[in-house]
């Protein structure tokens, strides 16, 4: 499903990411938008927000990459999403879906299957998101997720053998899968699902890395998330609570390096 490259290191797409500093196309909900934004700024990436229909399509295929989520939804940004995928998929860039809390309504659902149709080129969401997307049952409340990681790990891999795309699933650690090959990522911090819209943020930052390396999607979201893994470890070392977190957050994610990501970020193969 992806073109596998060993010298696509998660340190080396980092400073590939940062020398072309790609632009983009964000669809994200009204919660995440500043923090989203400021998330690719400080990793050397370029943000834009942008939902409207009438432009979405055409932005989406001047953009490096498109990212989708559900978060806010109105039939408006539906639609905009719509064009926005379409517009990226007709011009072979990669988009990125967050099914926020998917399973809560009918108009969600629908949504959702809509997006899923036009071949999402990654998904990231929580446990419980993909439990429930792959068709099983989740203990899922809204956007918080009810189940562990690892008991999403079989849905993932049937998710992304069923869709074609690389499935991440994000938590206190994080698994990634193209259906075949599968990693762990460990890292992060217990302050983090103290901030709201840190996965929403994640979501714009495996935007950023899979614009820079478009043919490698499983790579790149590896990179994304030991990326945020990383920083969210080395804040963590200087913050005294949520509000001290999400500024140290920043700065980690800013001052991350090939050296330091690898210290604080671990990856485990699985397959």
């Amino acid at each position: 499903m992806t073109d596998t490259h060993q010298n696509l290191s998660p340190a080396r797409l980092l400073t590939d990411m940062r020398d072309a500093a790609p632009l983009v196309h964000c669809i994200t909900n009204y919660v995440a938008m500043n923090i989203a934004a400021n998330t690719l700024l400080a990793a050397g990436t370029s943000p834009a927000m942008v939902h409207a229909p009438e432009e979405s399509g055409e932005f989406a295929a001047i953009a490096g990459a498109l990212t989708v989520n559900i978060g806010t939804l109105s039939s408006e940004w539906v639609a905009g999403m719509k064009e926005a995928a379409t517009g990226a998929s007709a011009a072979q860039k990669p988009w990125v879906l967050d099914p926020v809390a998917h399973f809560a309504t009918g108009f969600r659902r629908d949504a959702v299957t809509a997006l899923l149709a036009l071949k999402p080129t990654i998904i990231r969401g929580n446990a419980s998101e993909i439990i429930a997307l792959a068709g099983g049952q989740s203990a899922g409340q809204g956007v918080d997720s009810g189940d562990p990681v690892e008991q999403a790990e079989e849905a993932a891999k049937t998710l992304a053998q069923n869709q074609k795309c690389v499935v991440a699933v994000t938590g206190s650690s994080d698994f990634v899968t193209d259906g075949s090959a599968a990693v762990r990522i460990h890292g992060g911090s217990a302050l983090m699902p103290k901030i709201t819209a840190m996965g929403c943020s994640l979501t714009a930052l495996v935007g950023a890395f899979a614009a820079t390396a478009p043919k490698a999607p499983f790579e790149a979201t590896i990179a994304a998330l030991a990326c945020f893994a990383a920083a969210g470890k080395m804040a963590e070392k200087t913050a005294s609570g949520p509000a001290s977190f999400a500024t140290a957050f920043l700065d980690a994610l800013y001052n991350l390096d090939g050296a330091a990501l690898e210290t604080h970020a671990g990856i485990e193969v699985l397959s």
